[in-house]
């Protein structure tokens, strides 16, 4: 699988740009309530922590065969960023695989935005050479397999630290 990188991807109401290490300042205050971290772990980085793990994800994942791509959540109408999504491409035994992942600000939670950024996301990857999808979901977090849900992936038997794979399939 050769290197893809992260494209701008347009939706009814959103933008997902790729991300860059500017995006940082903003971030840290839409990422800045606690309650994000109740299933992931962890604490609100700081603008220079996000800043620092920004520039290491840019830089791209150090083994060639991976693809990190990462955008910005903007939603058009109030022009201000409001999460990210994220997709990491790699081979796997069976055919090019996407690992995903989104989160939404607290202020913005509810009014479908991780759903249709997800959803753009799926449709952008498959006009990419990806066959499976995969999201790792907290068993209690019902927002997430909500999203989960809505962008056509299902839980499977599988746990990864804990957590549910969940998968779909793309067809071509």
């Amino acid at each position: 699988m050769s290197t893809i990188t992260a494209q701008a991807i347009r939706t009814g109401r959103l933008d997902l740009l790729p991300l860059h290490v500017e995006h940082a300042e903003e971030m840290a205050t839409v990422l800045s309530d606690p309650a994000l971290h109740t299933f992931i772990g962890g604490s609100p980085d700081t603008p220079q922590a996000l800043r620092s793990r920004y520039q290491r994800m840019t830089a791209g994942s150090p083994d060639p065969a991976v693809s990190w791509l990462n955008w910005v959540i903007r939603l058009r109408d109030e022009t201000c960023l409001t999460g990210t999504v994220q997709a990491t491409l790699s081979p796997s035994s069976h055919s090019p695989m996407a690992e995903i992942a989104w989160v939404v600000g607290t202020p913005w939670q509810g009014r479908g935005i991780a759903t249709e950024a997800t959803r753009g996301l799926i449709d952008w990857l498959s006009q990419q050479p990806v066959q499976t999808v995969i999201a790792h979901i907290h068993p209690q977090h019902r927002a997430s397999a909500a999203v989960a849900t809505a962008a056509g992936l299902t839980p499977t038997t599988e746990r990864h630290e804990g957590e549910i794979q969940w998968h779909r399939r793309i067809r071509r």
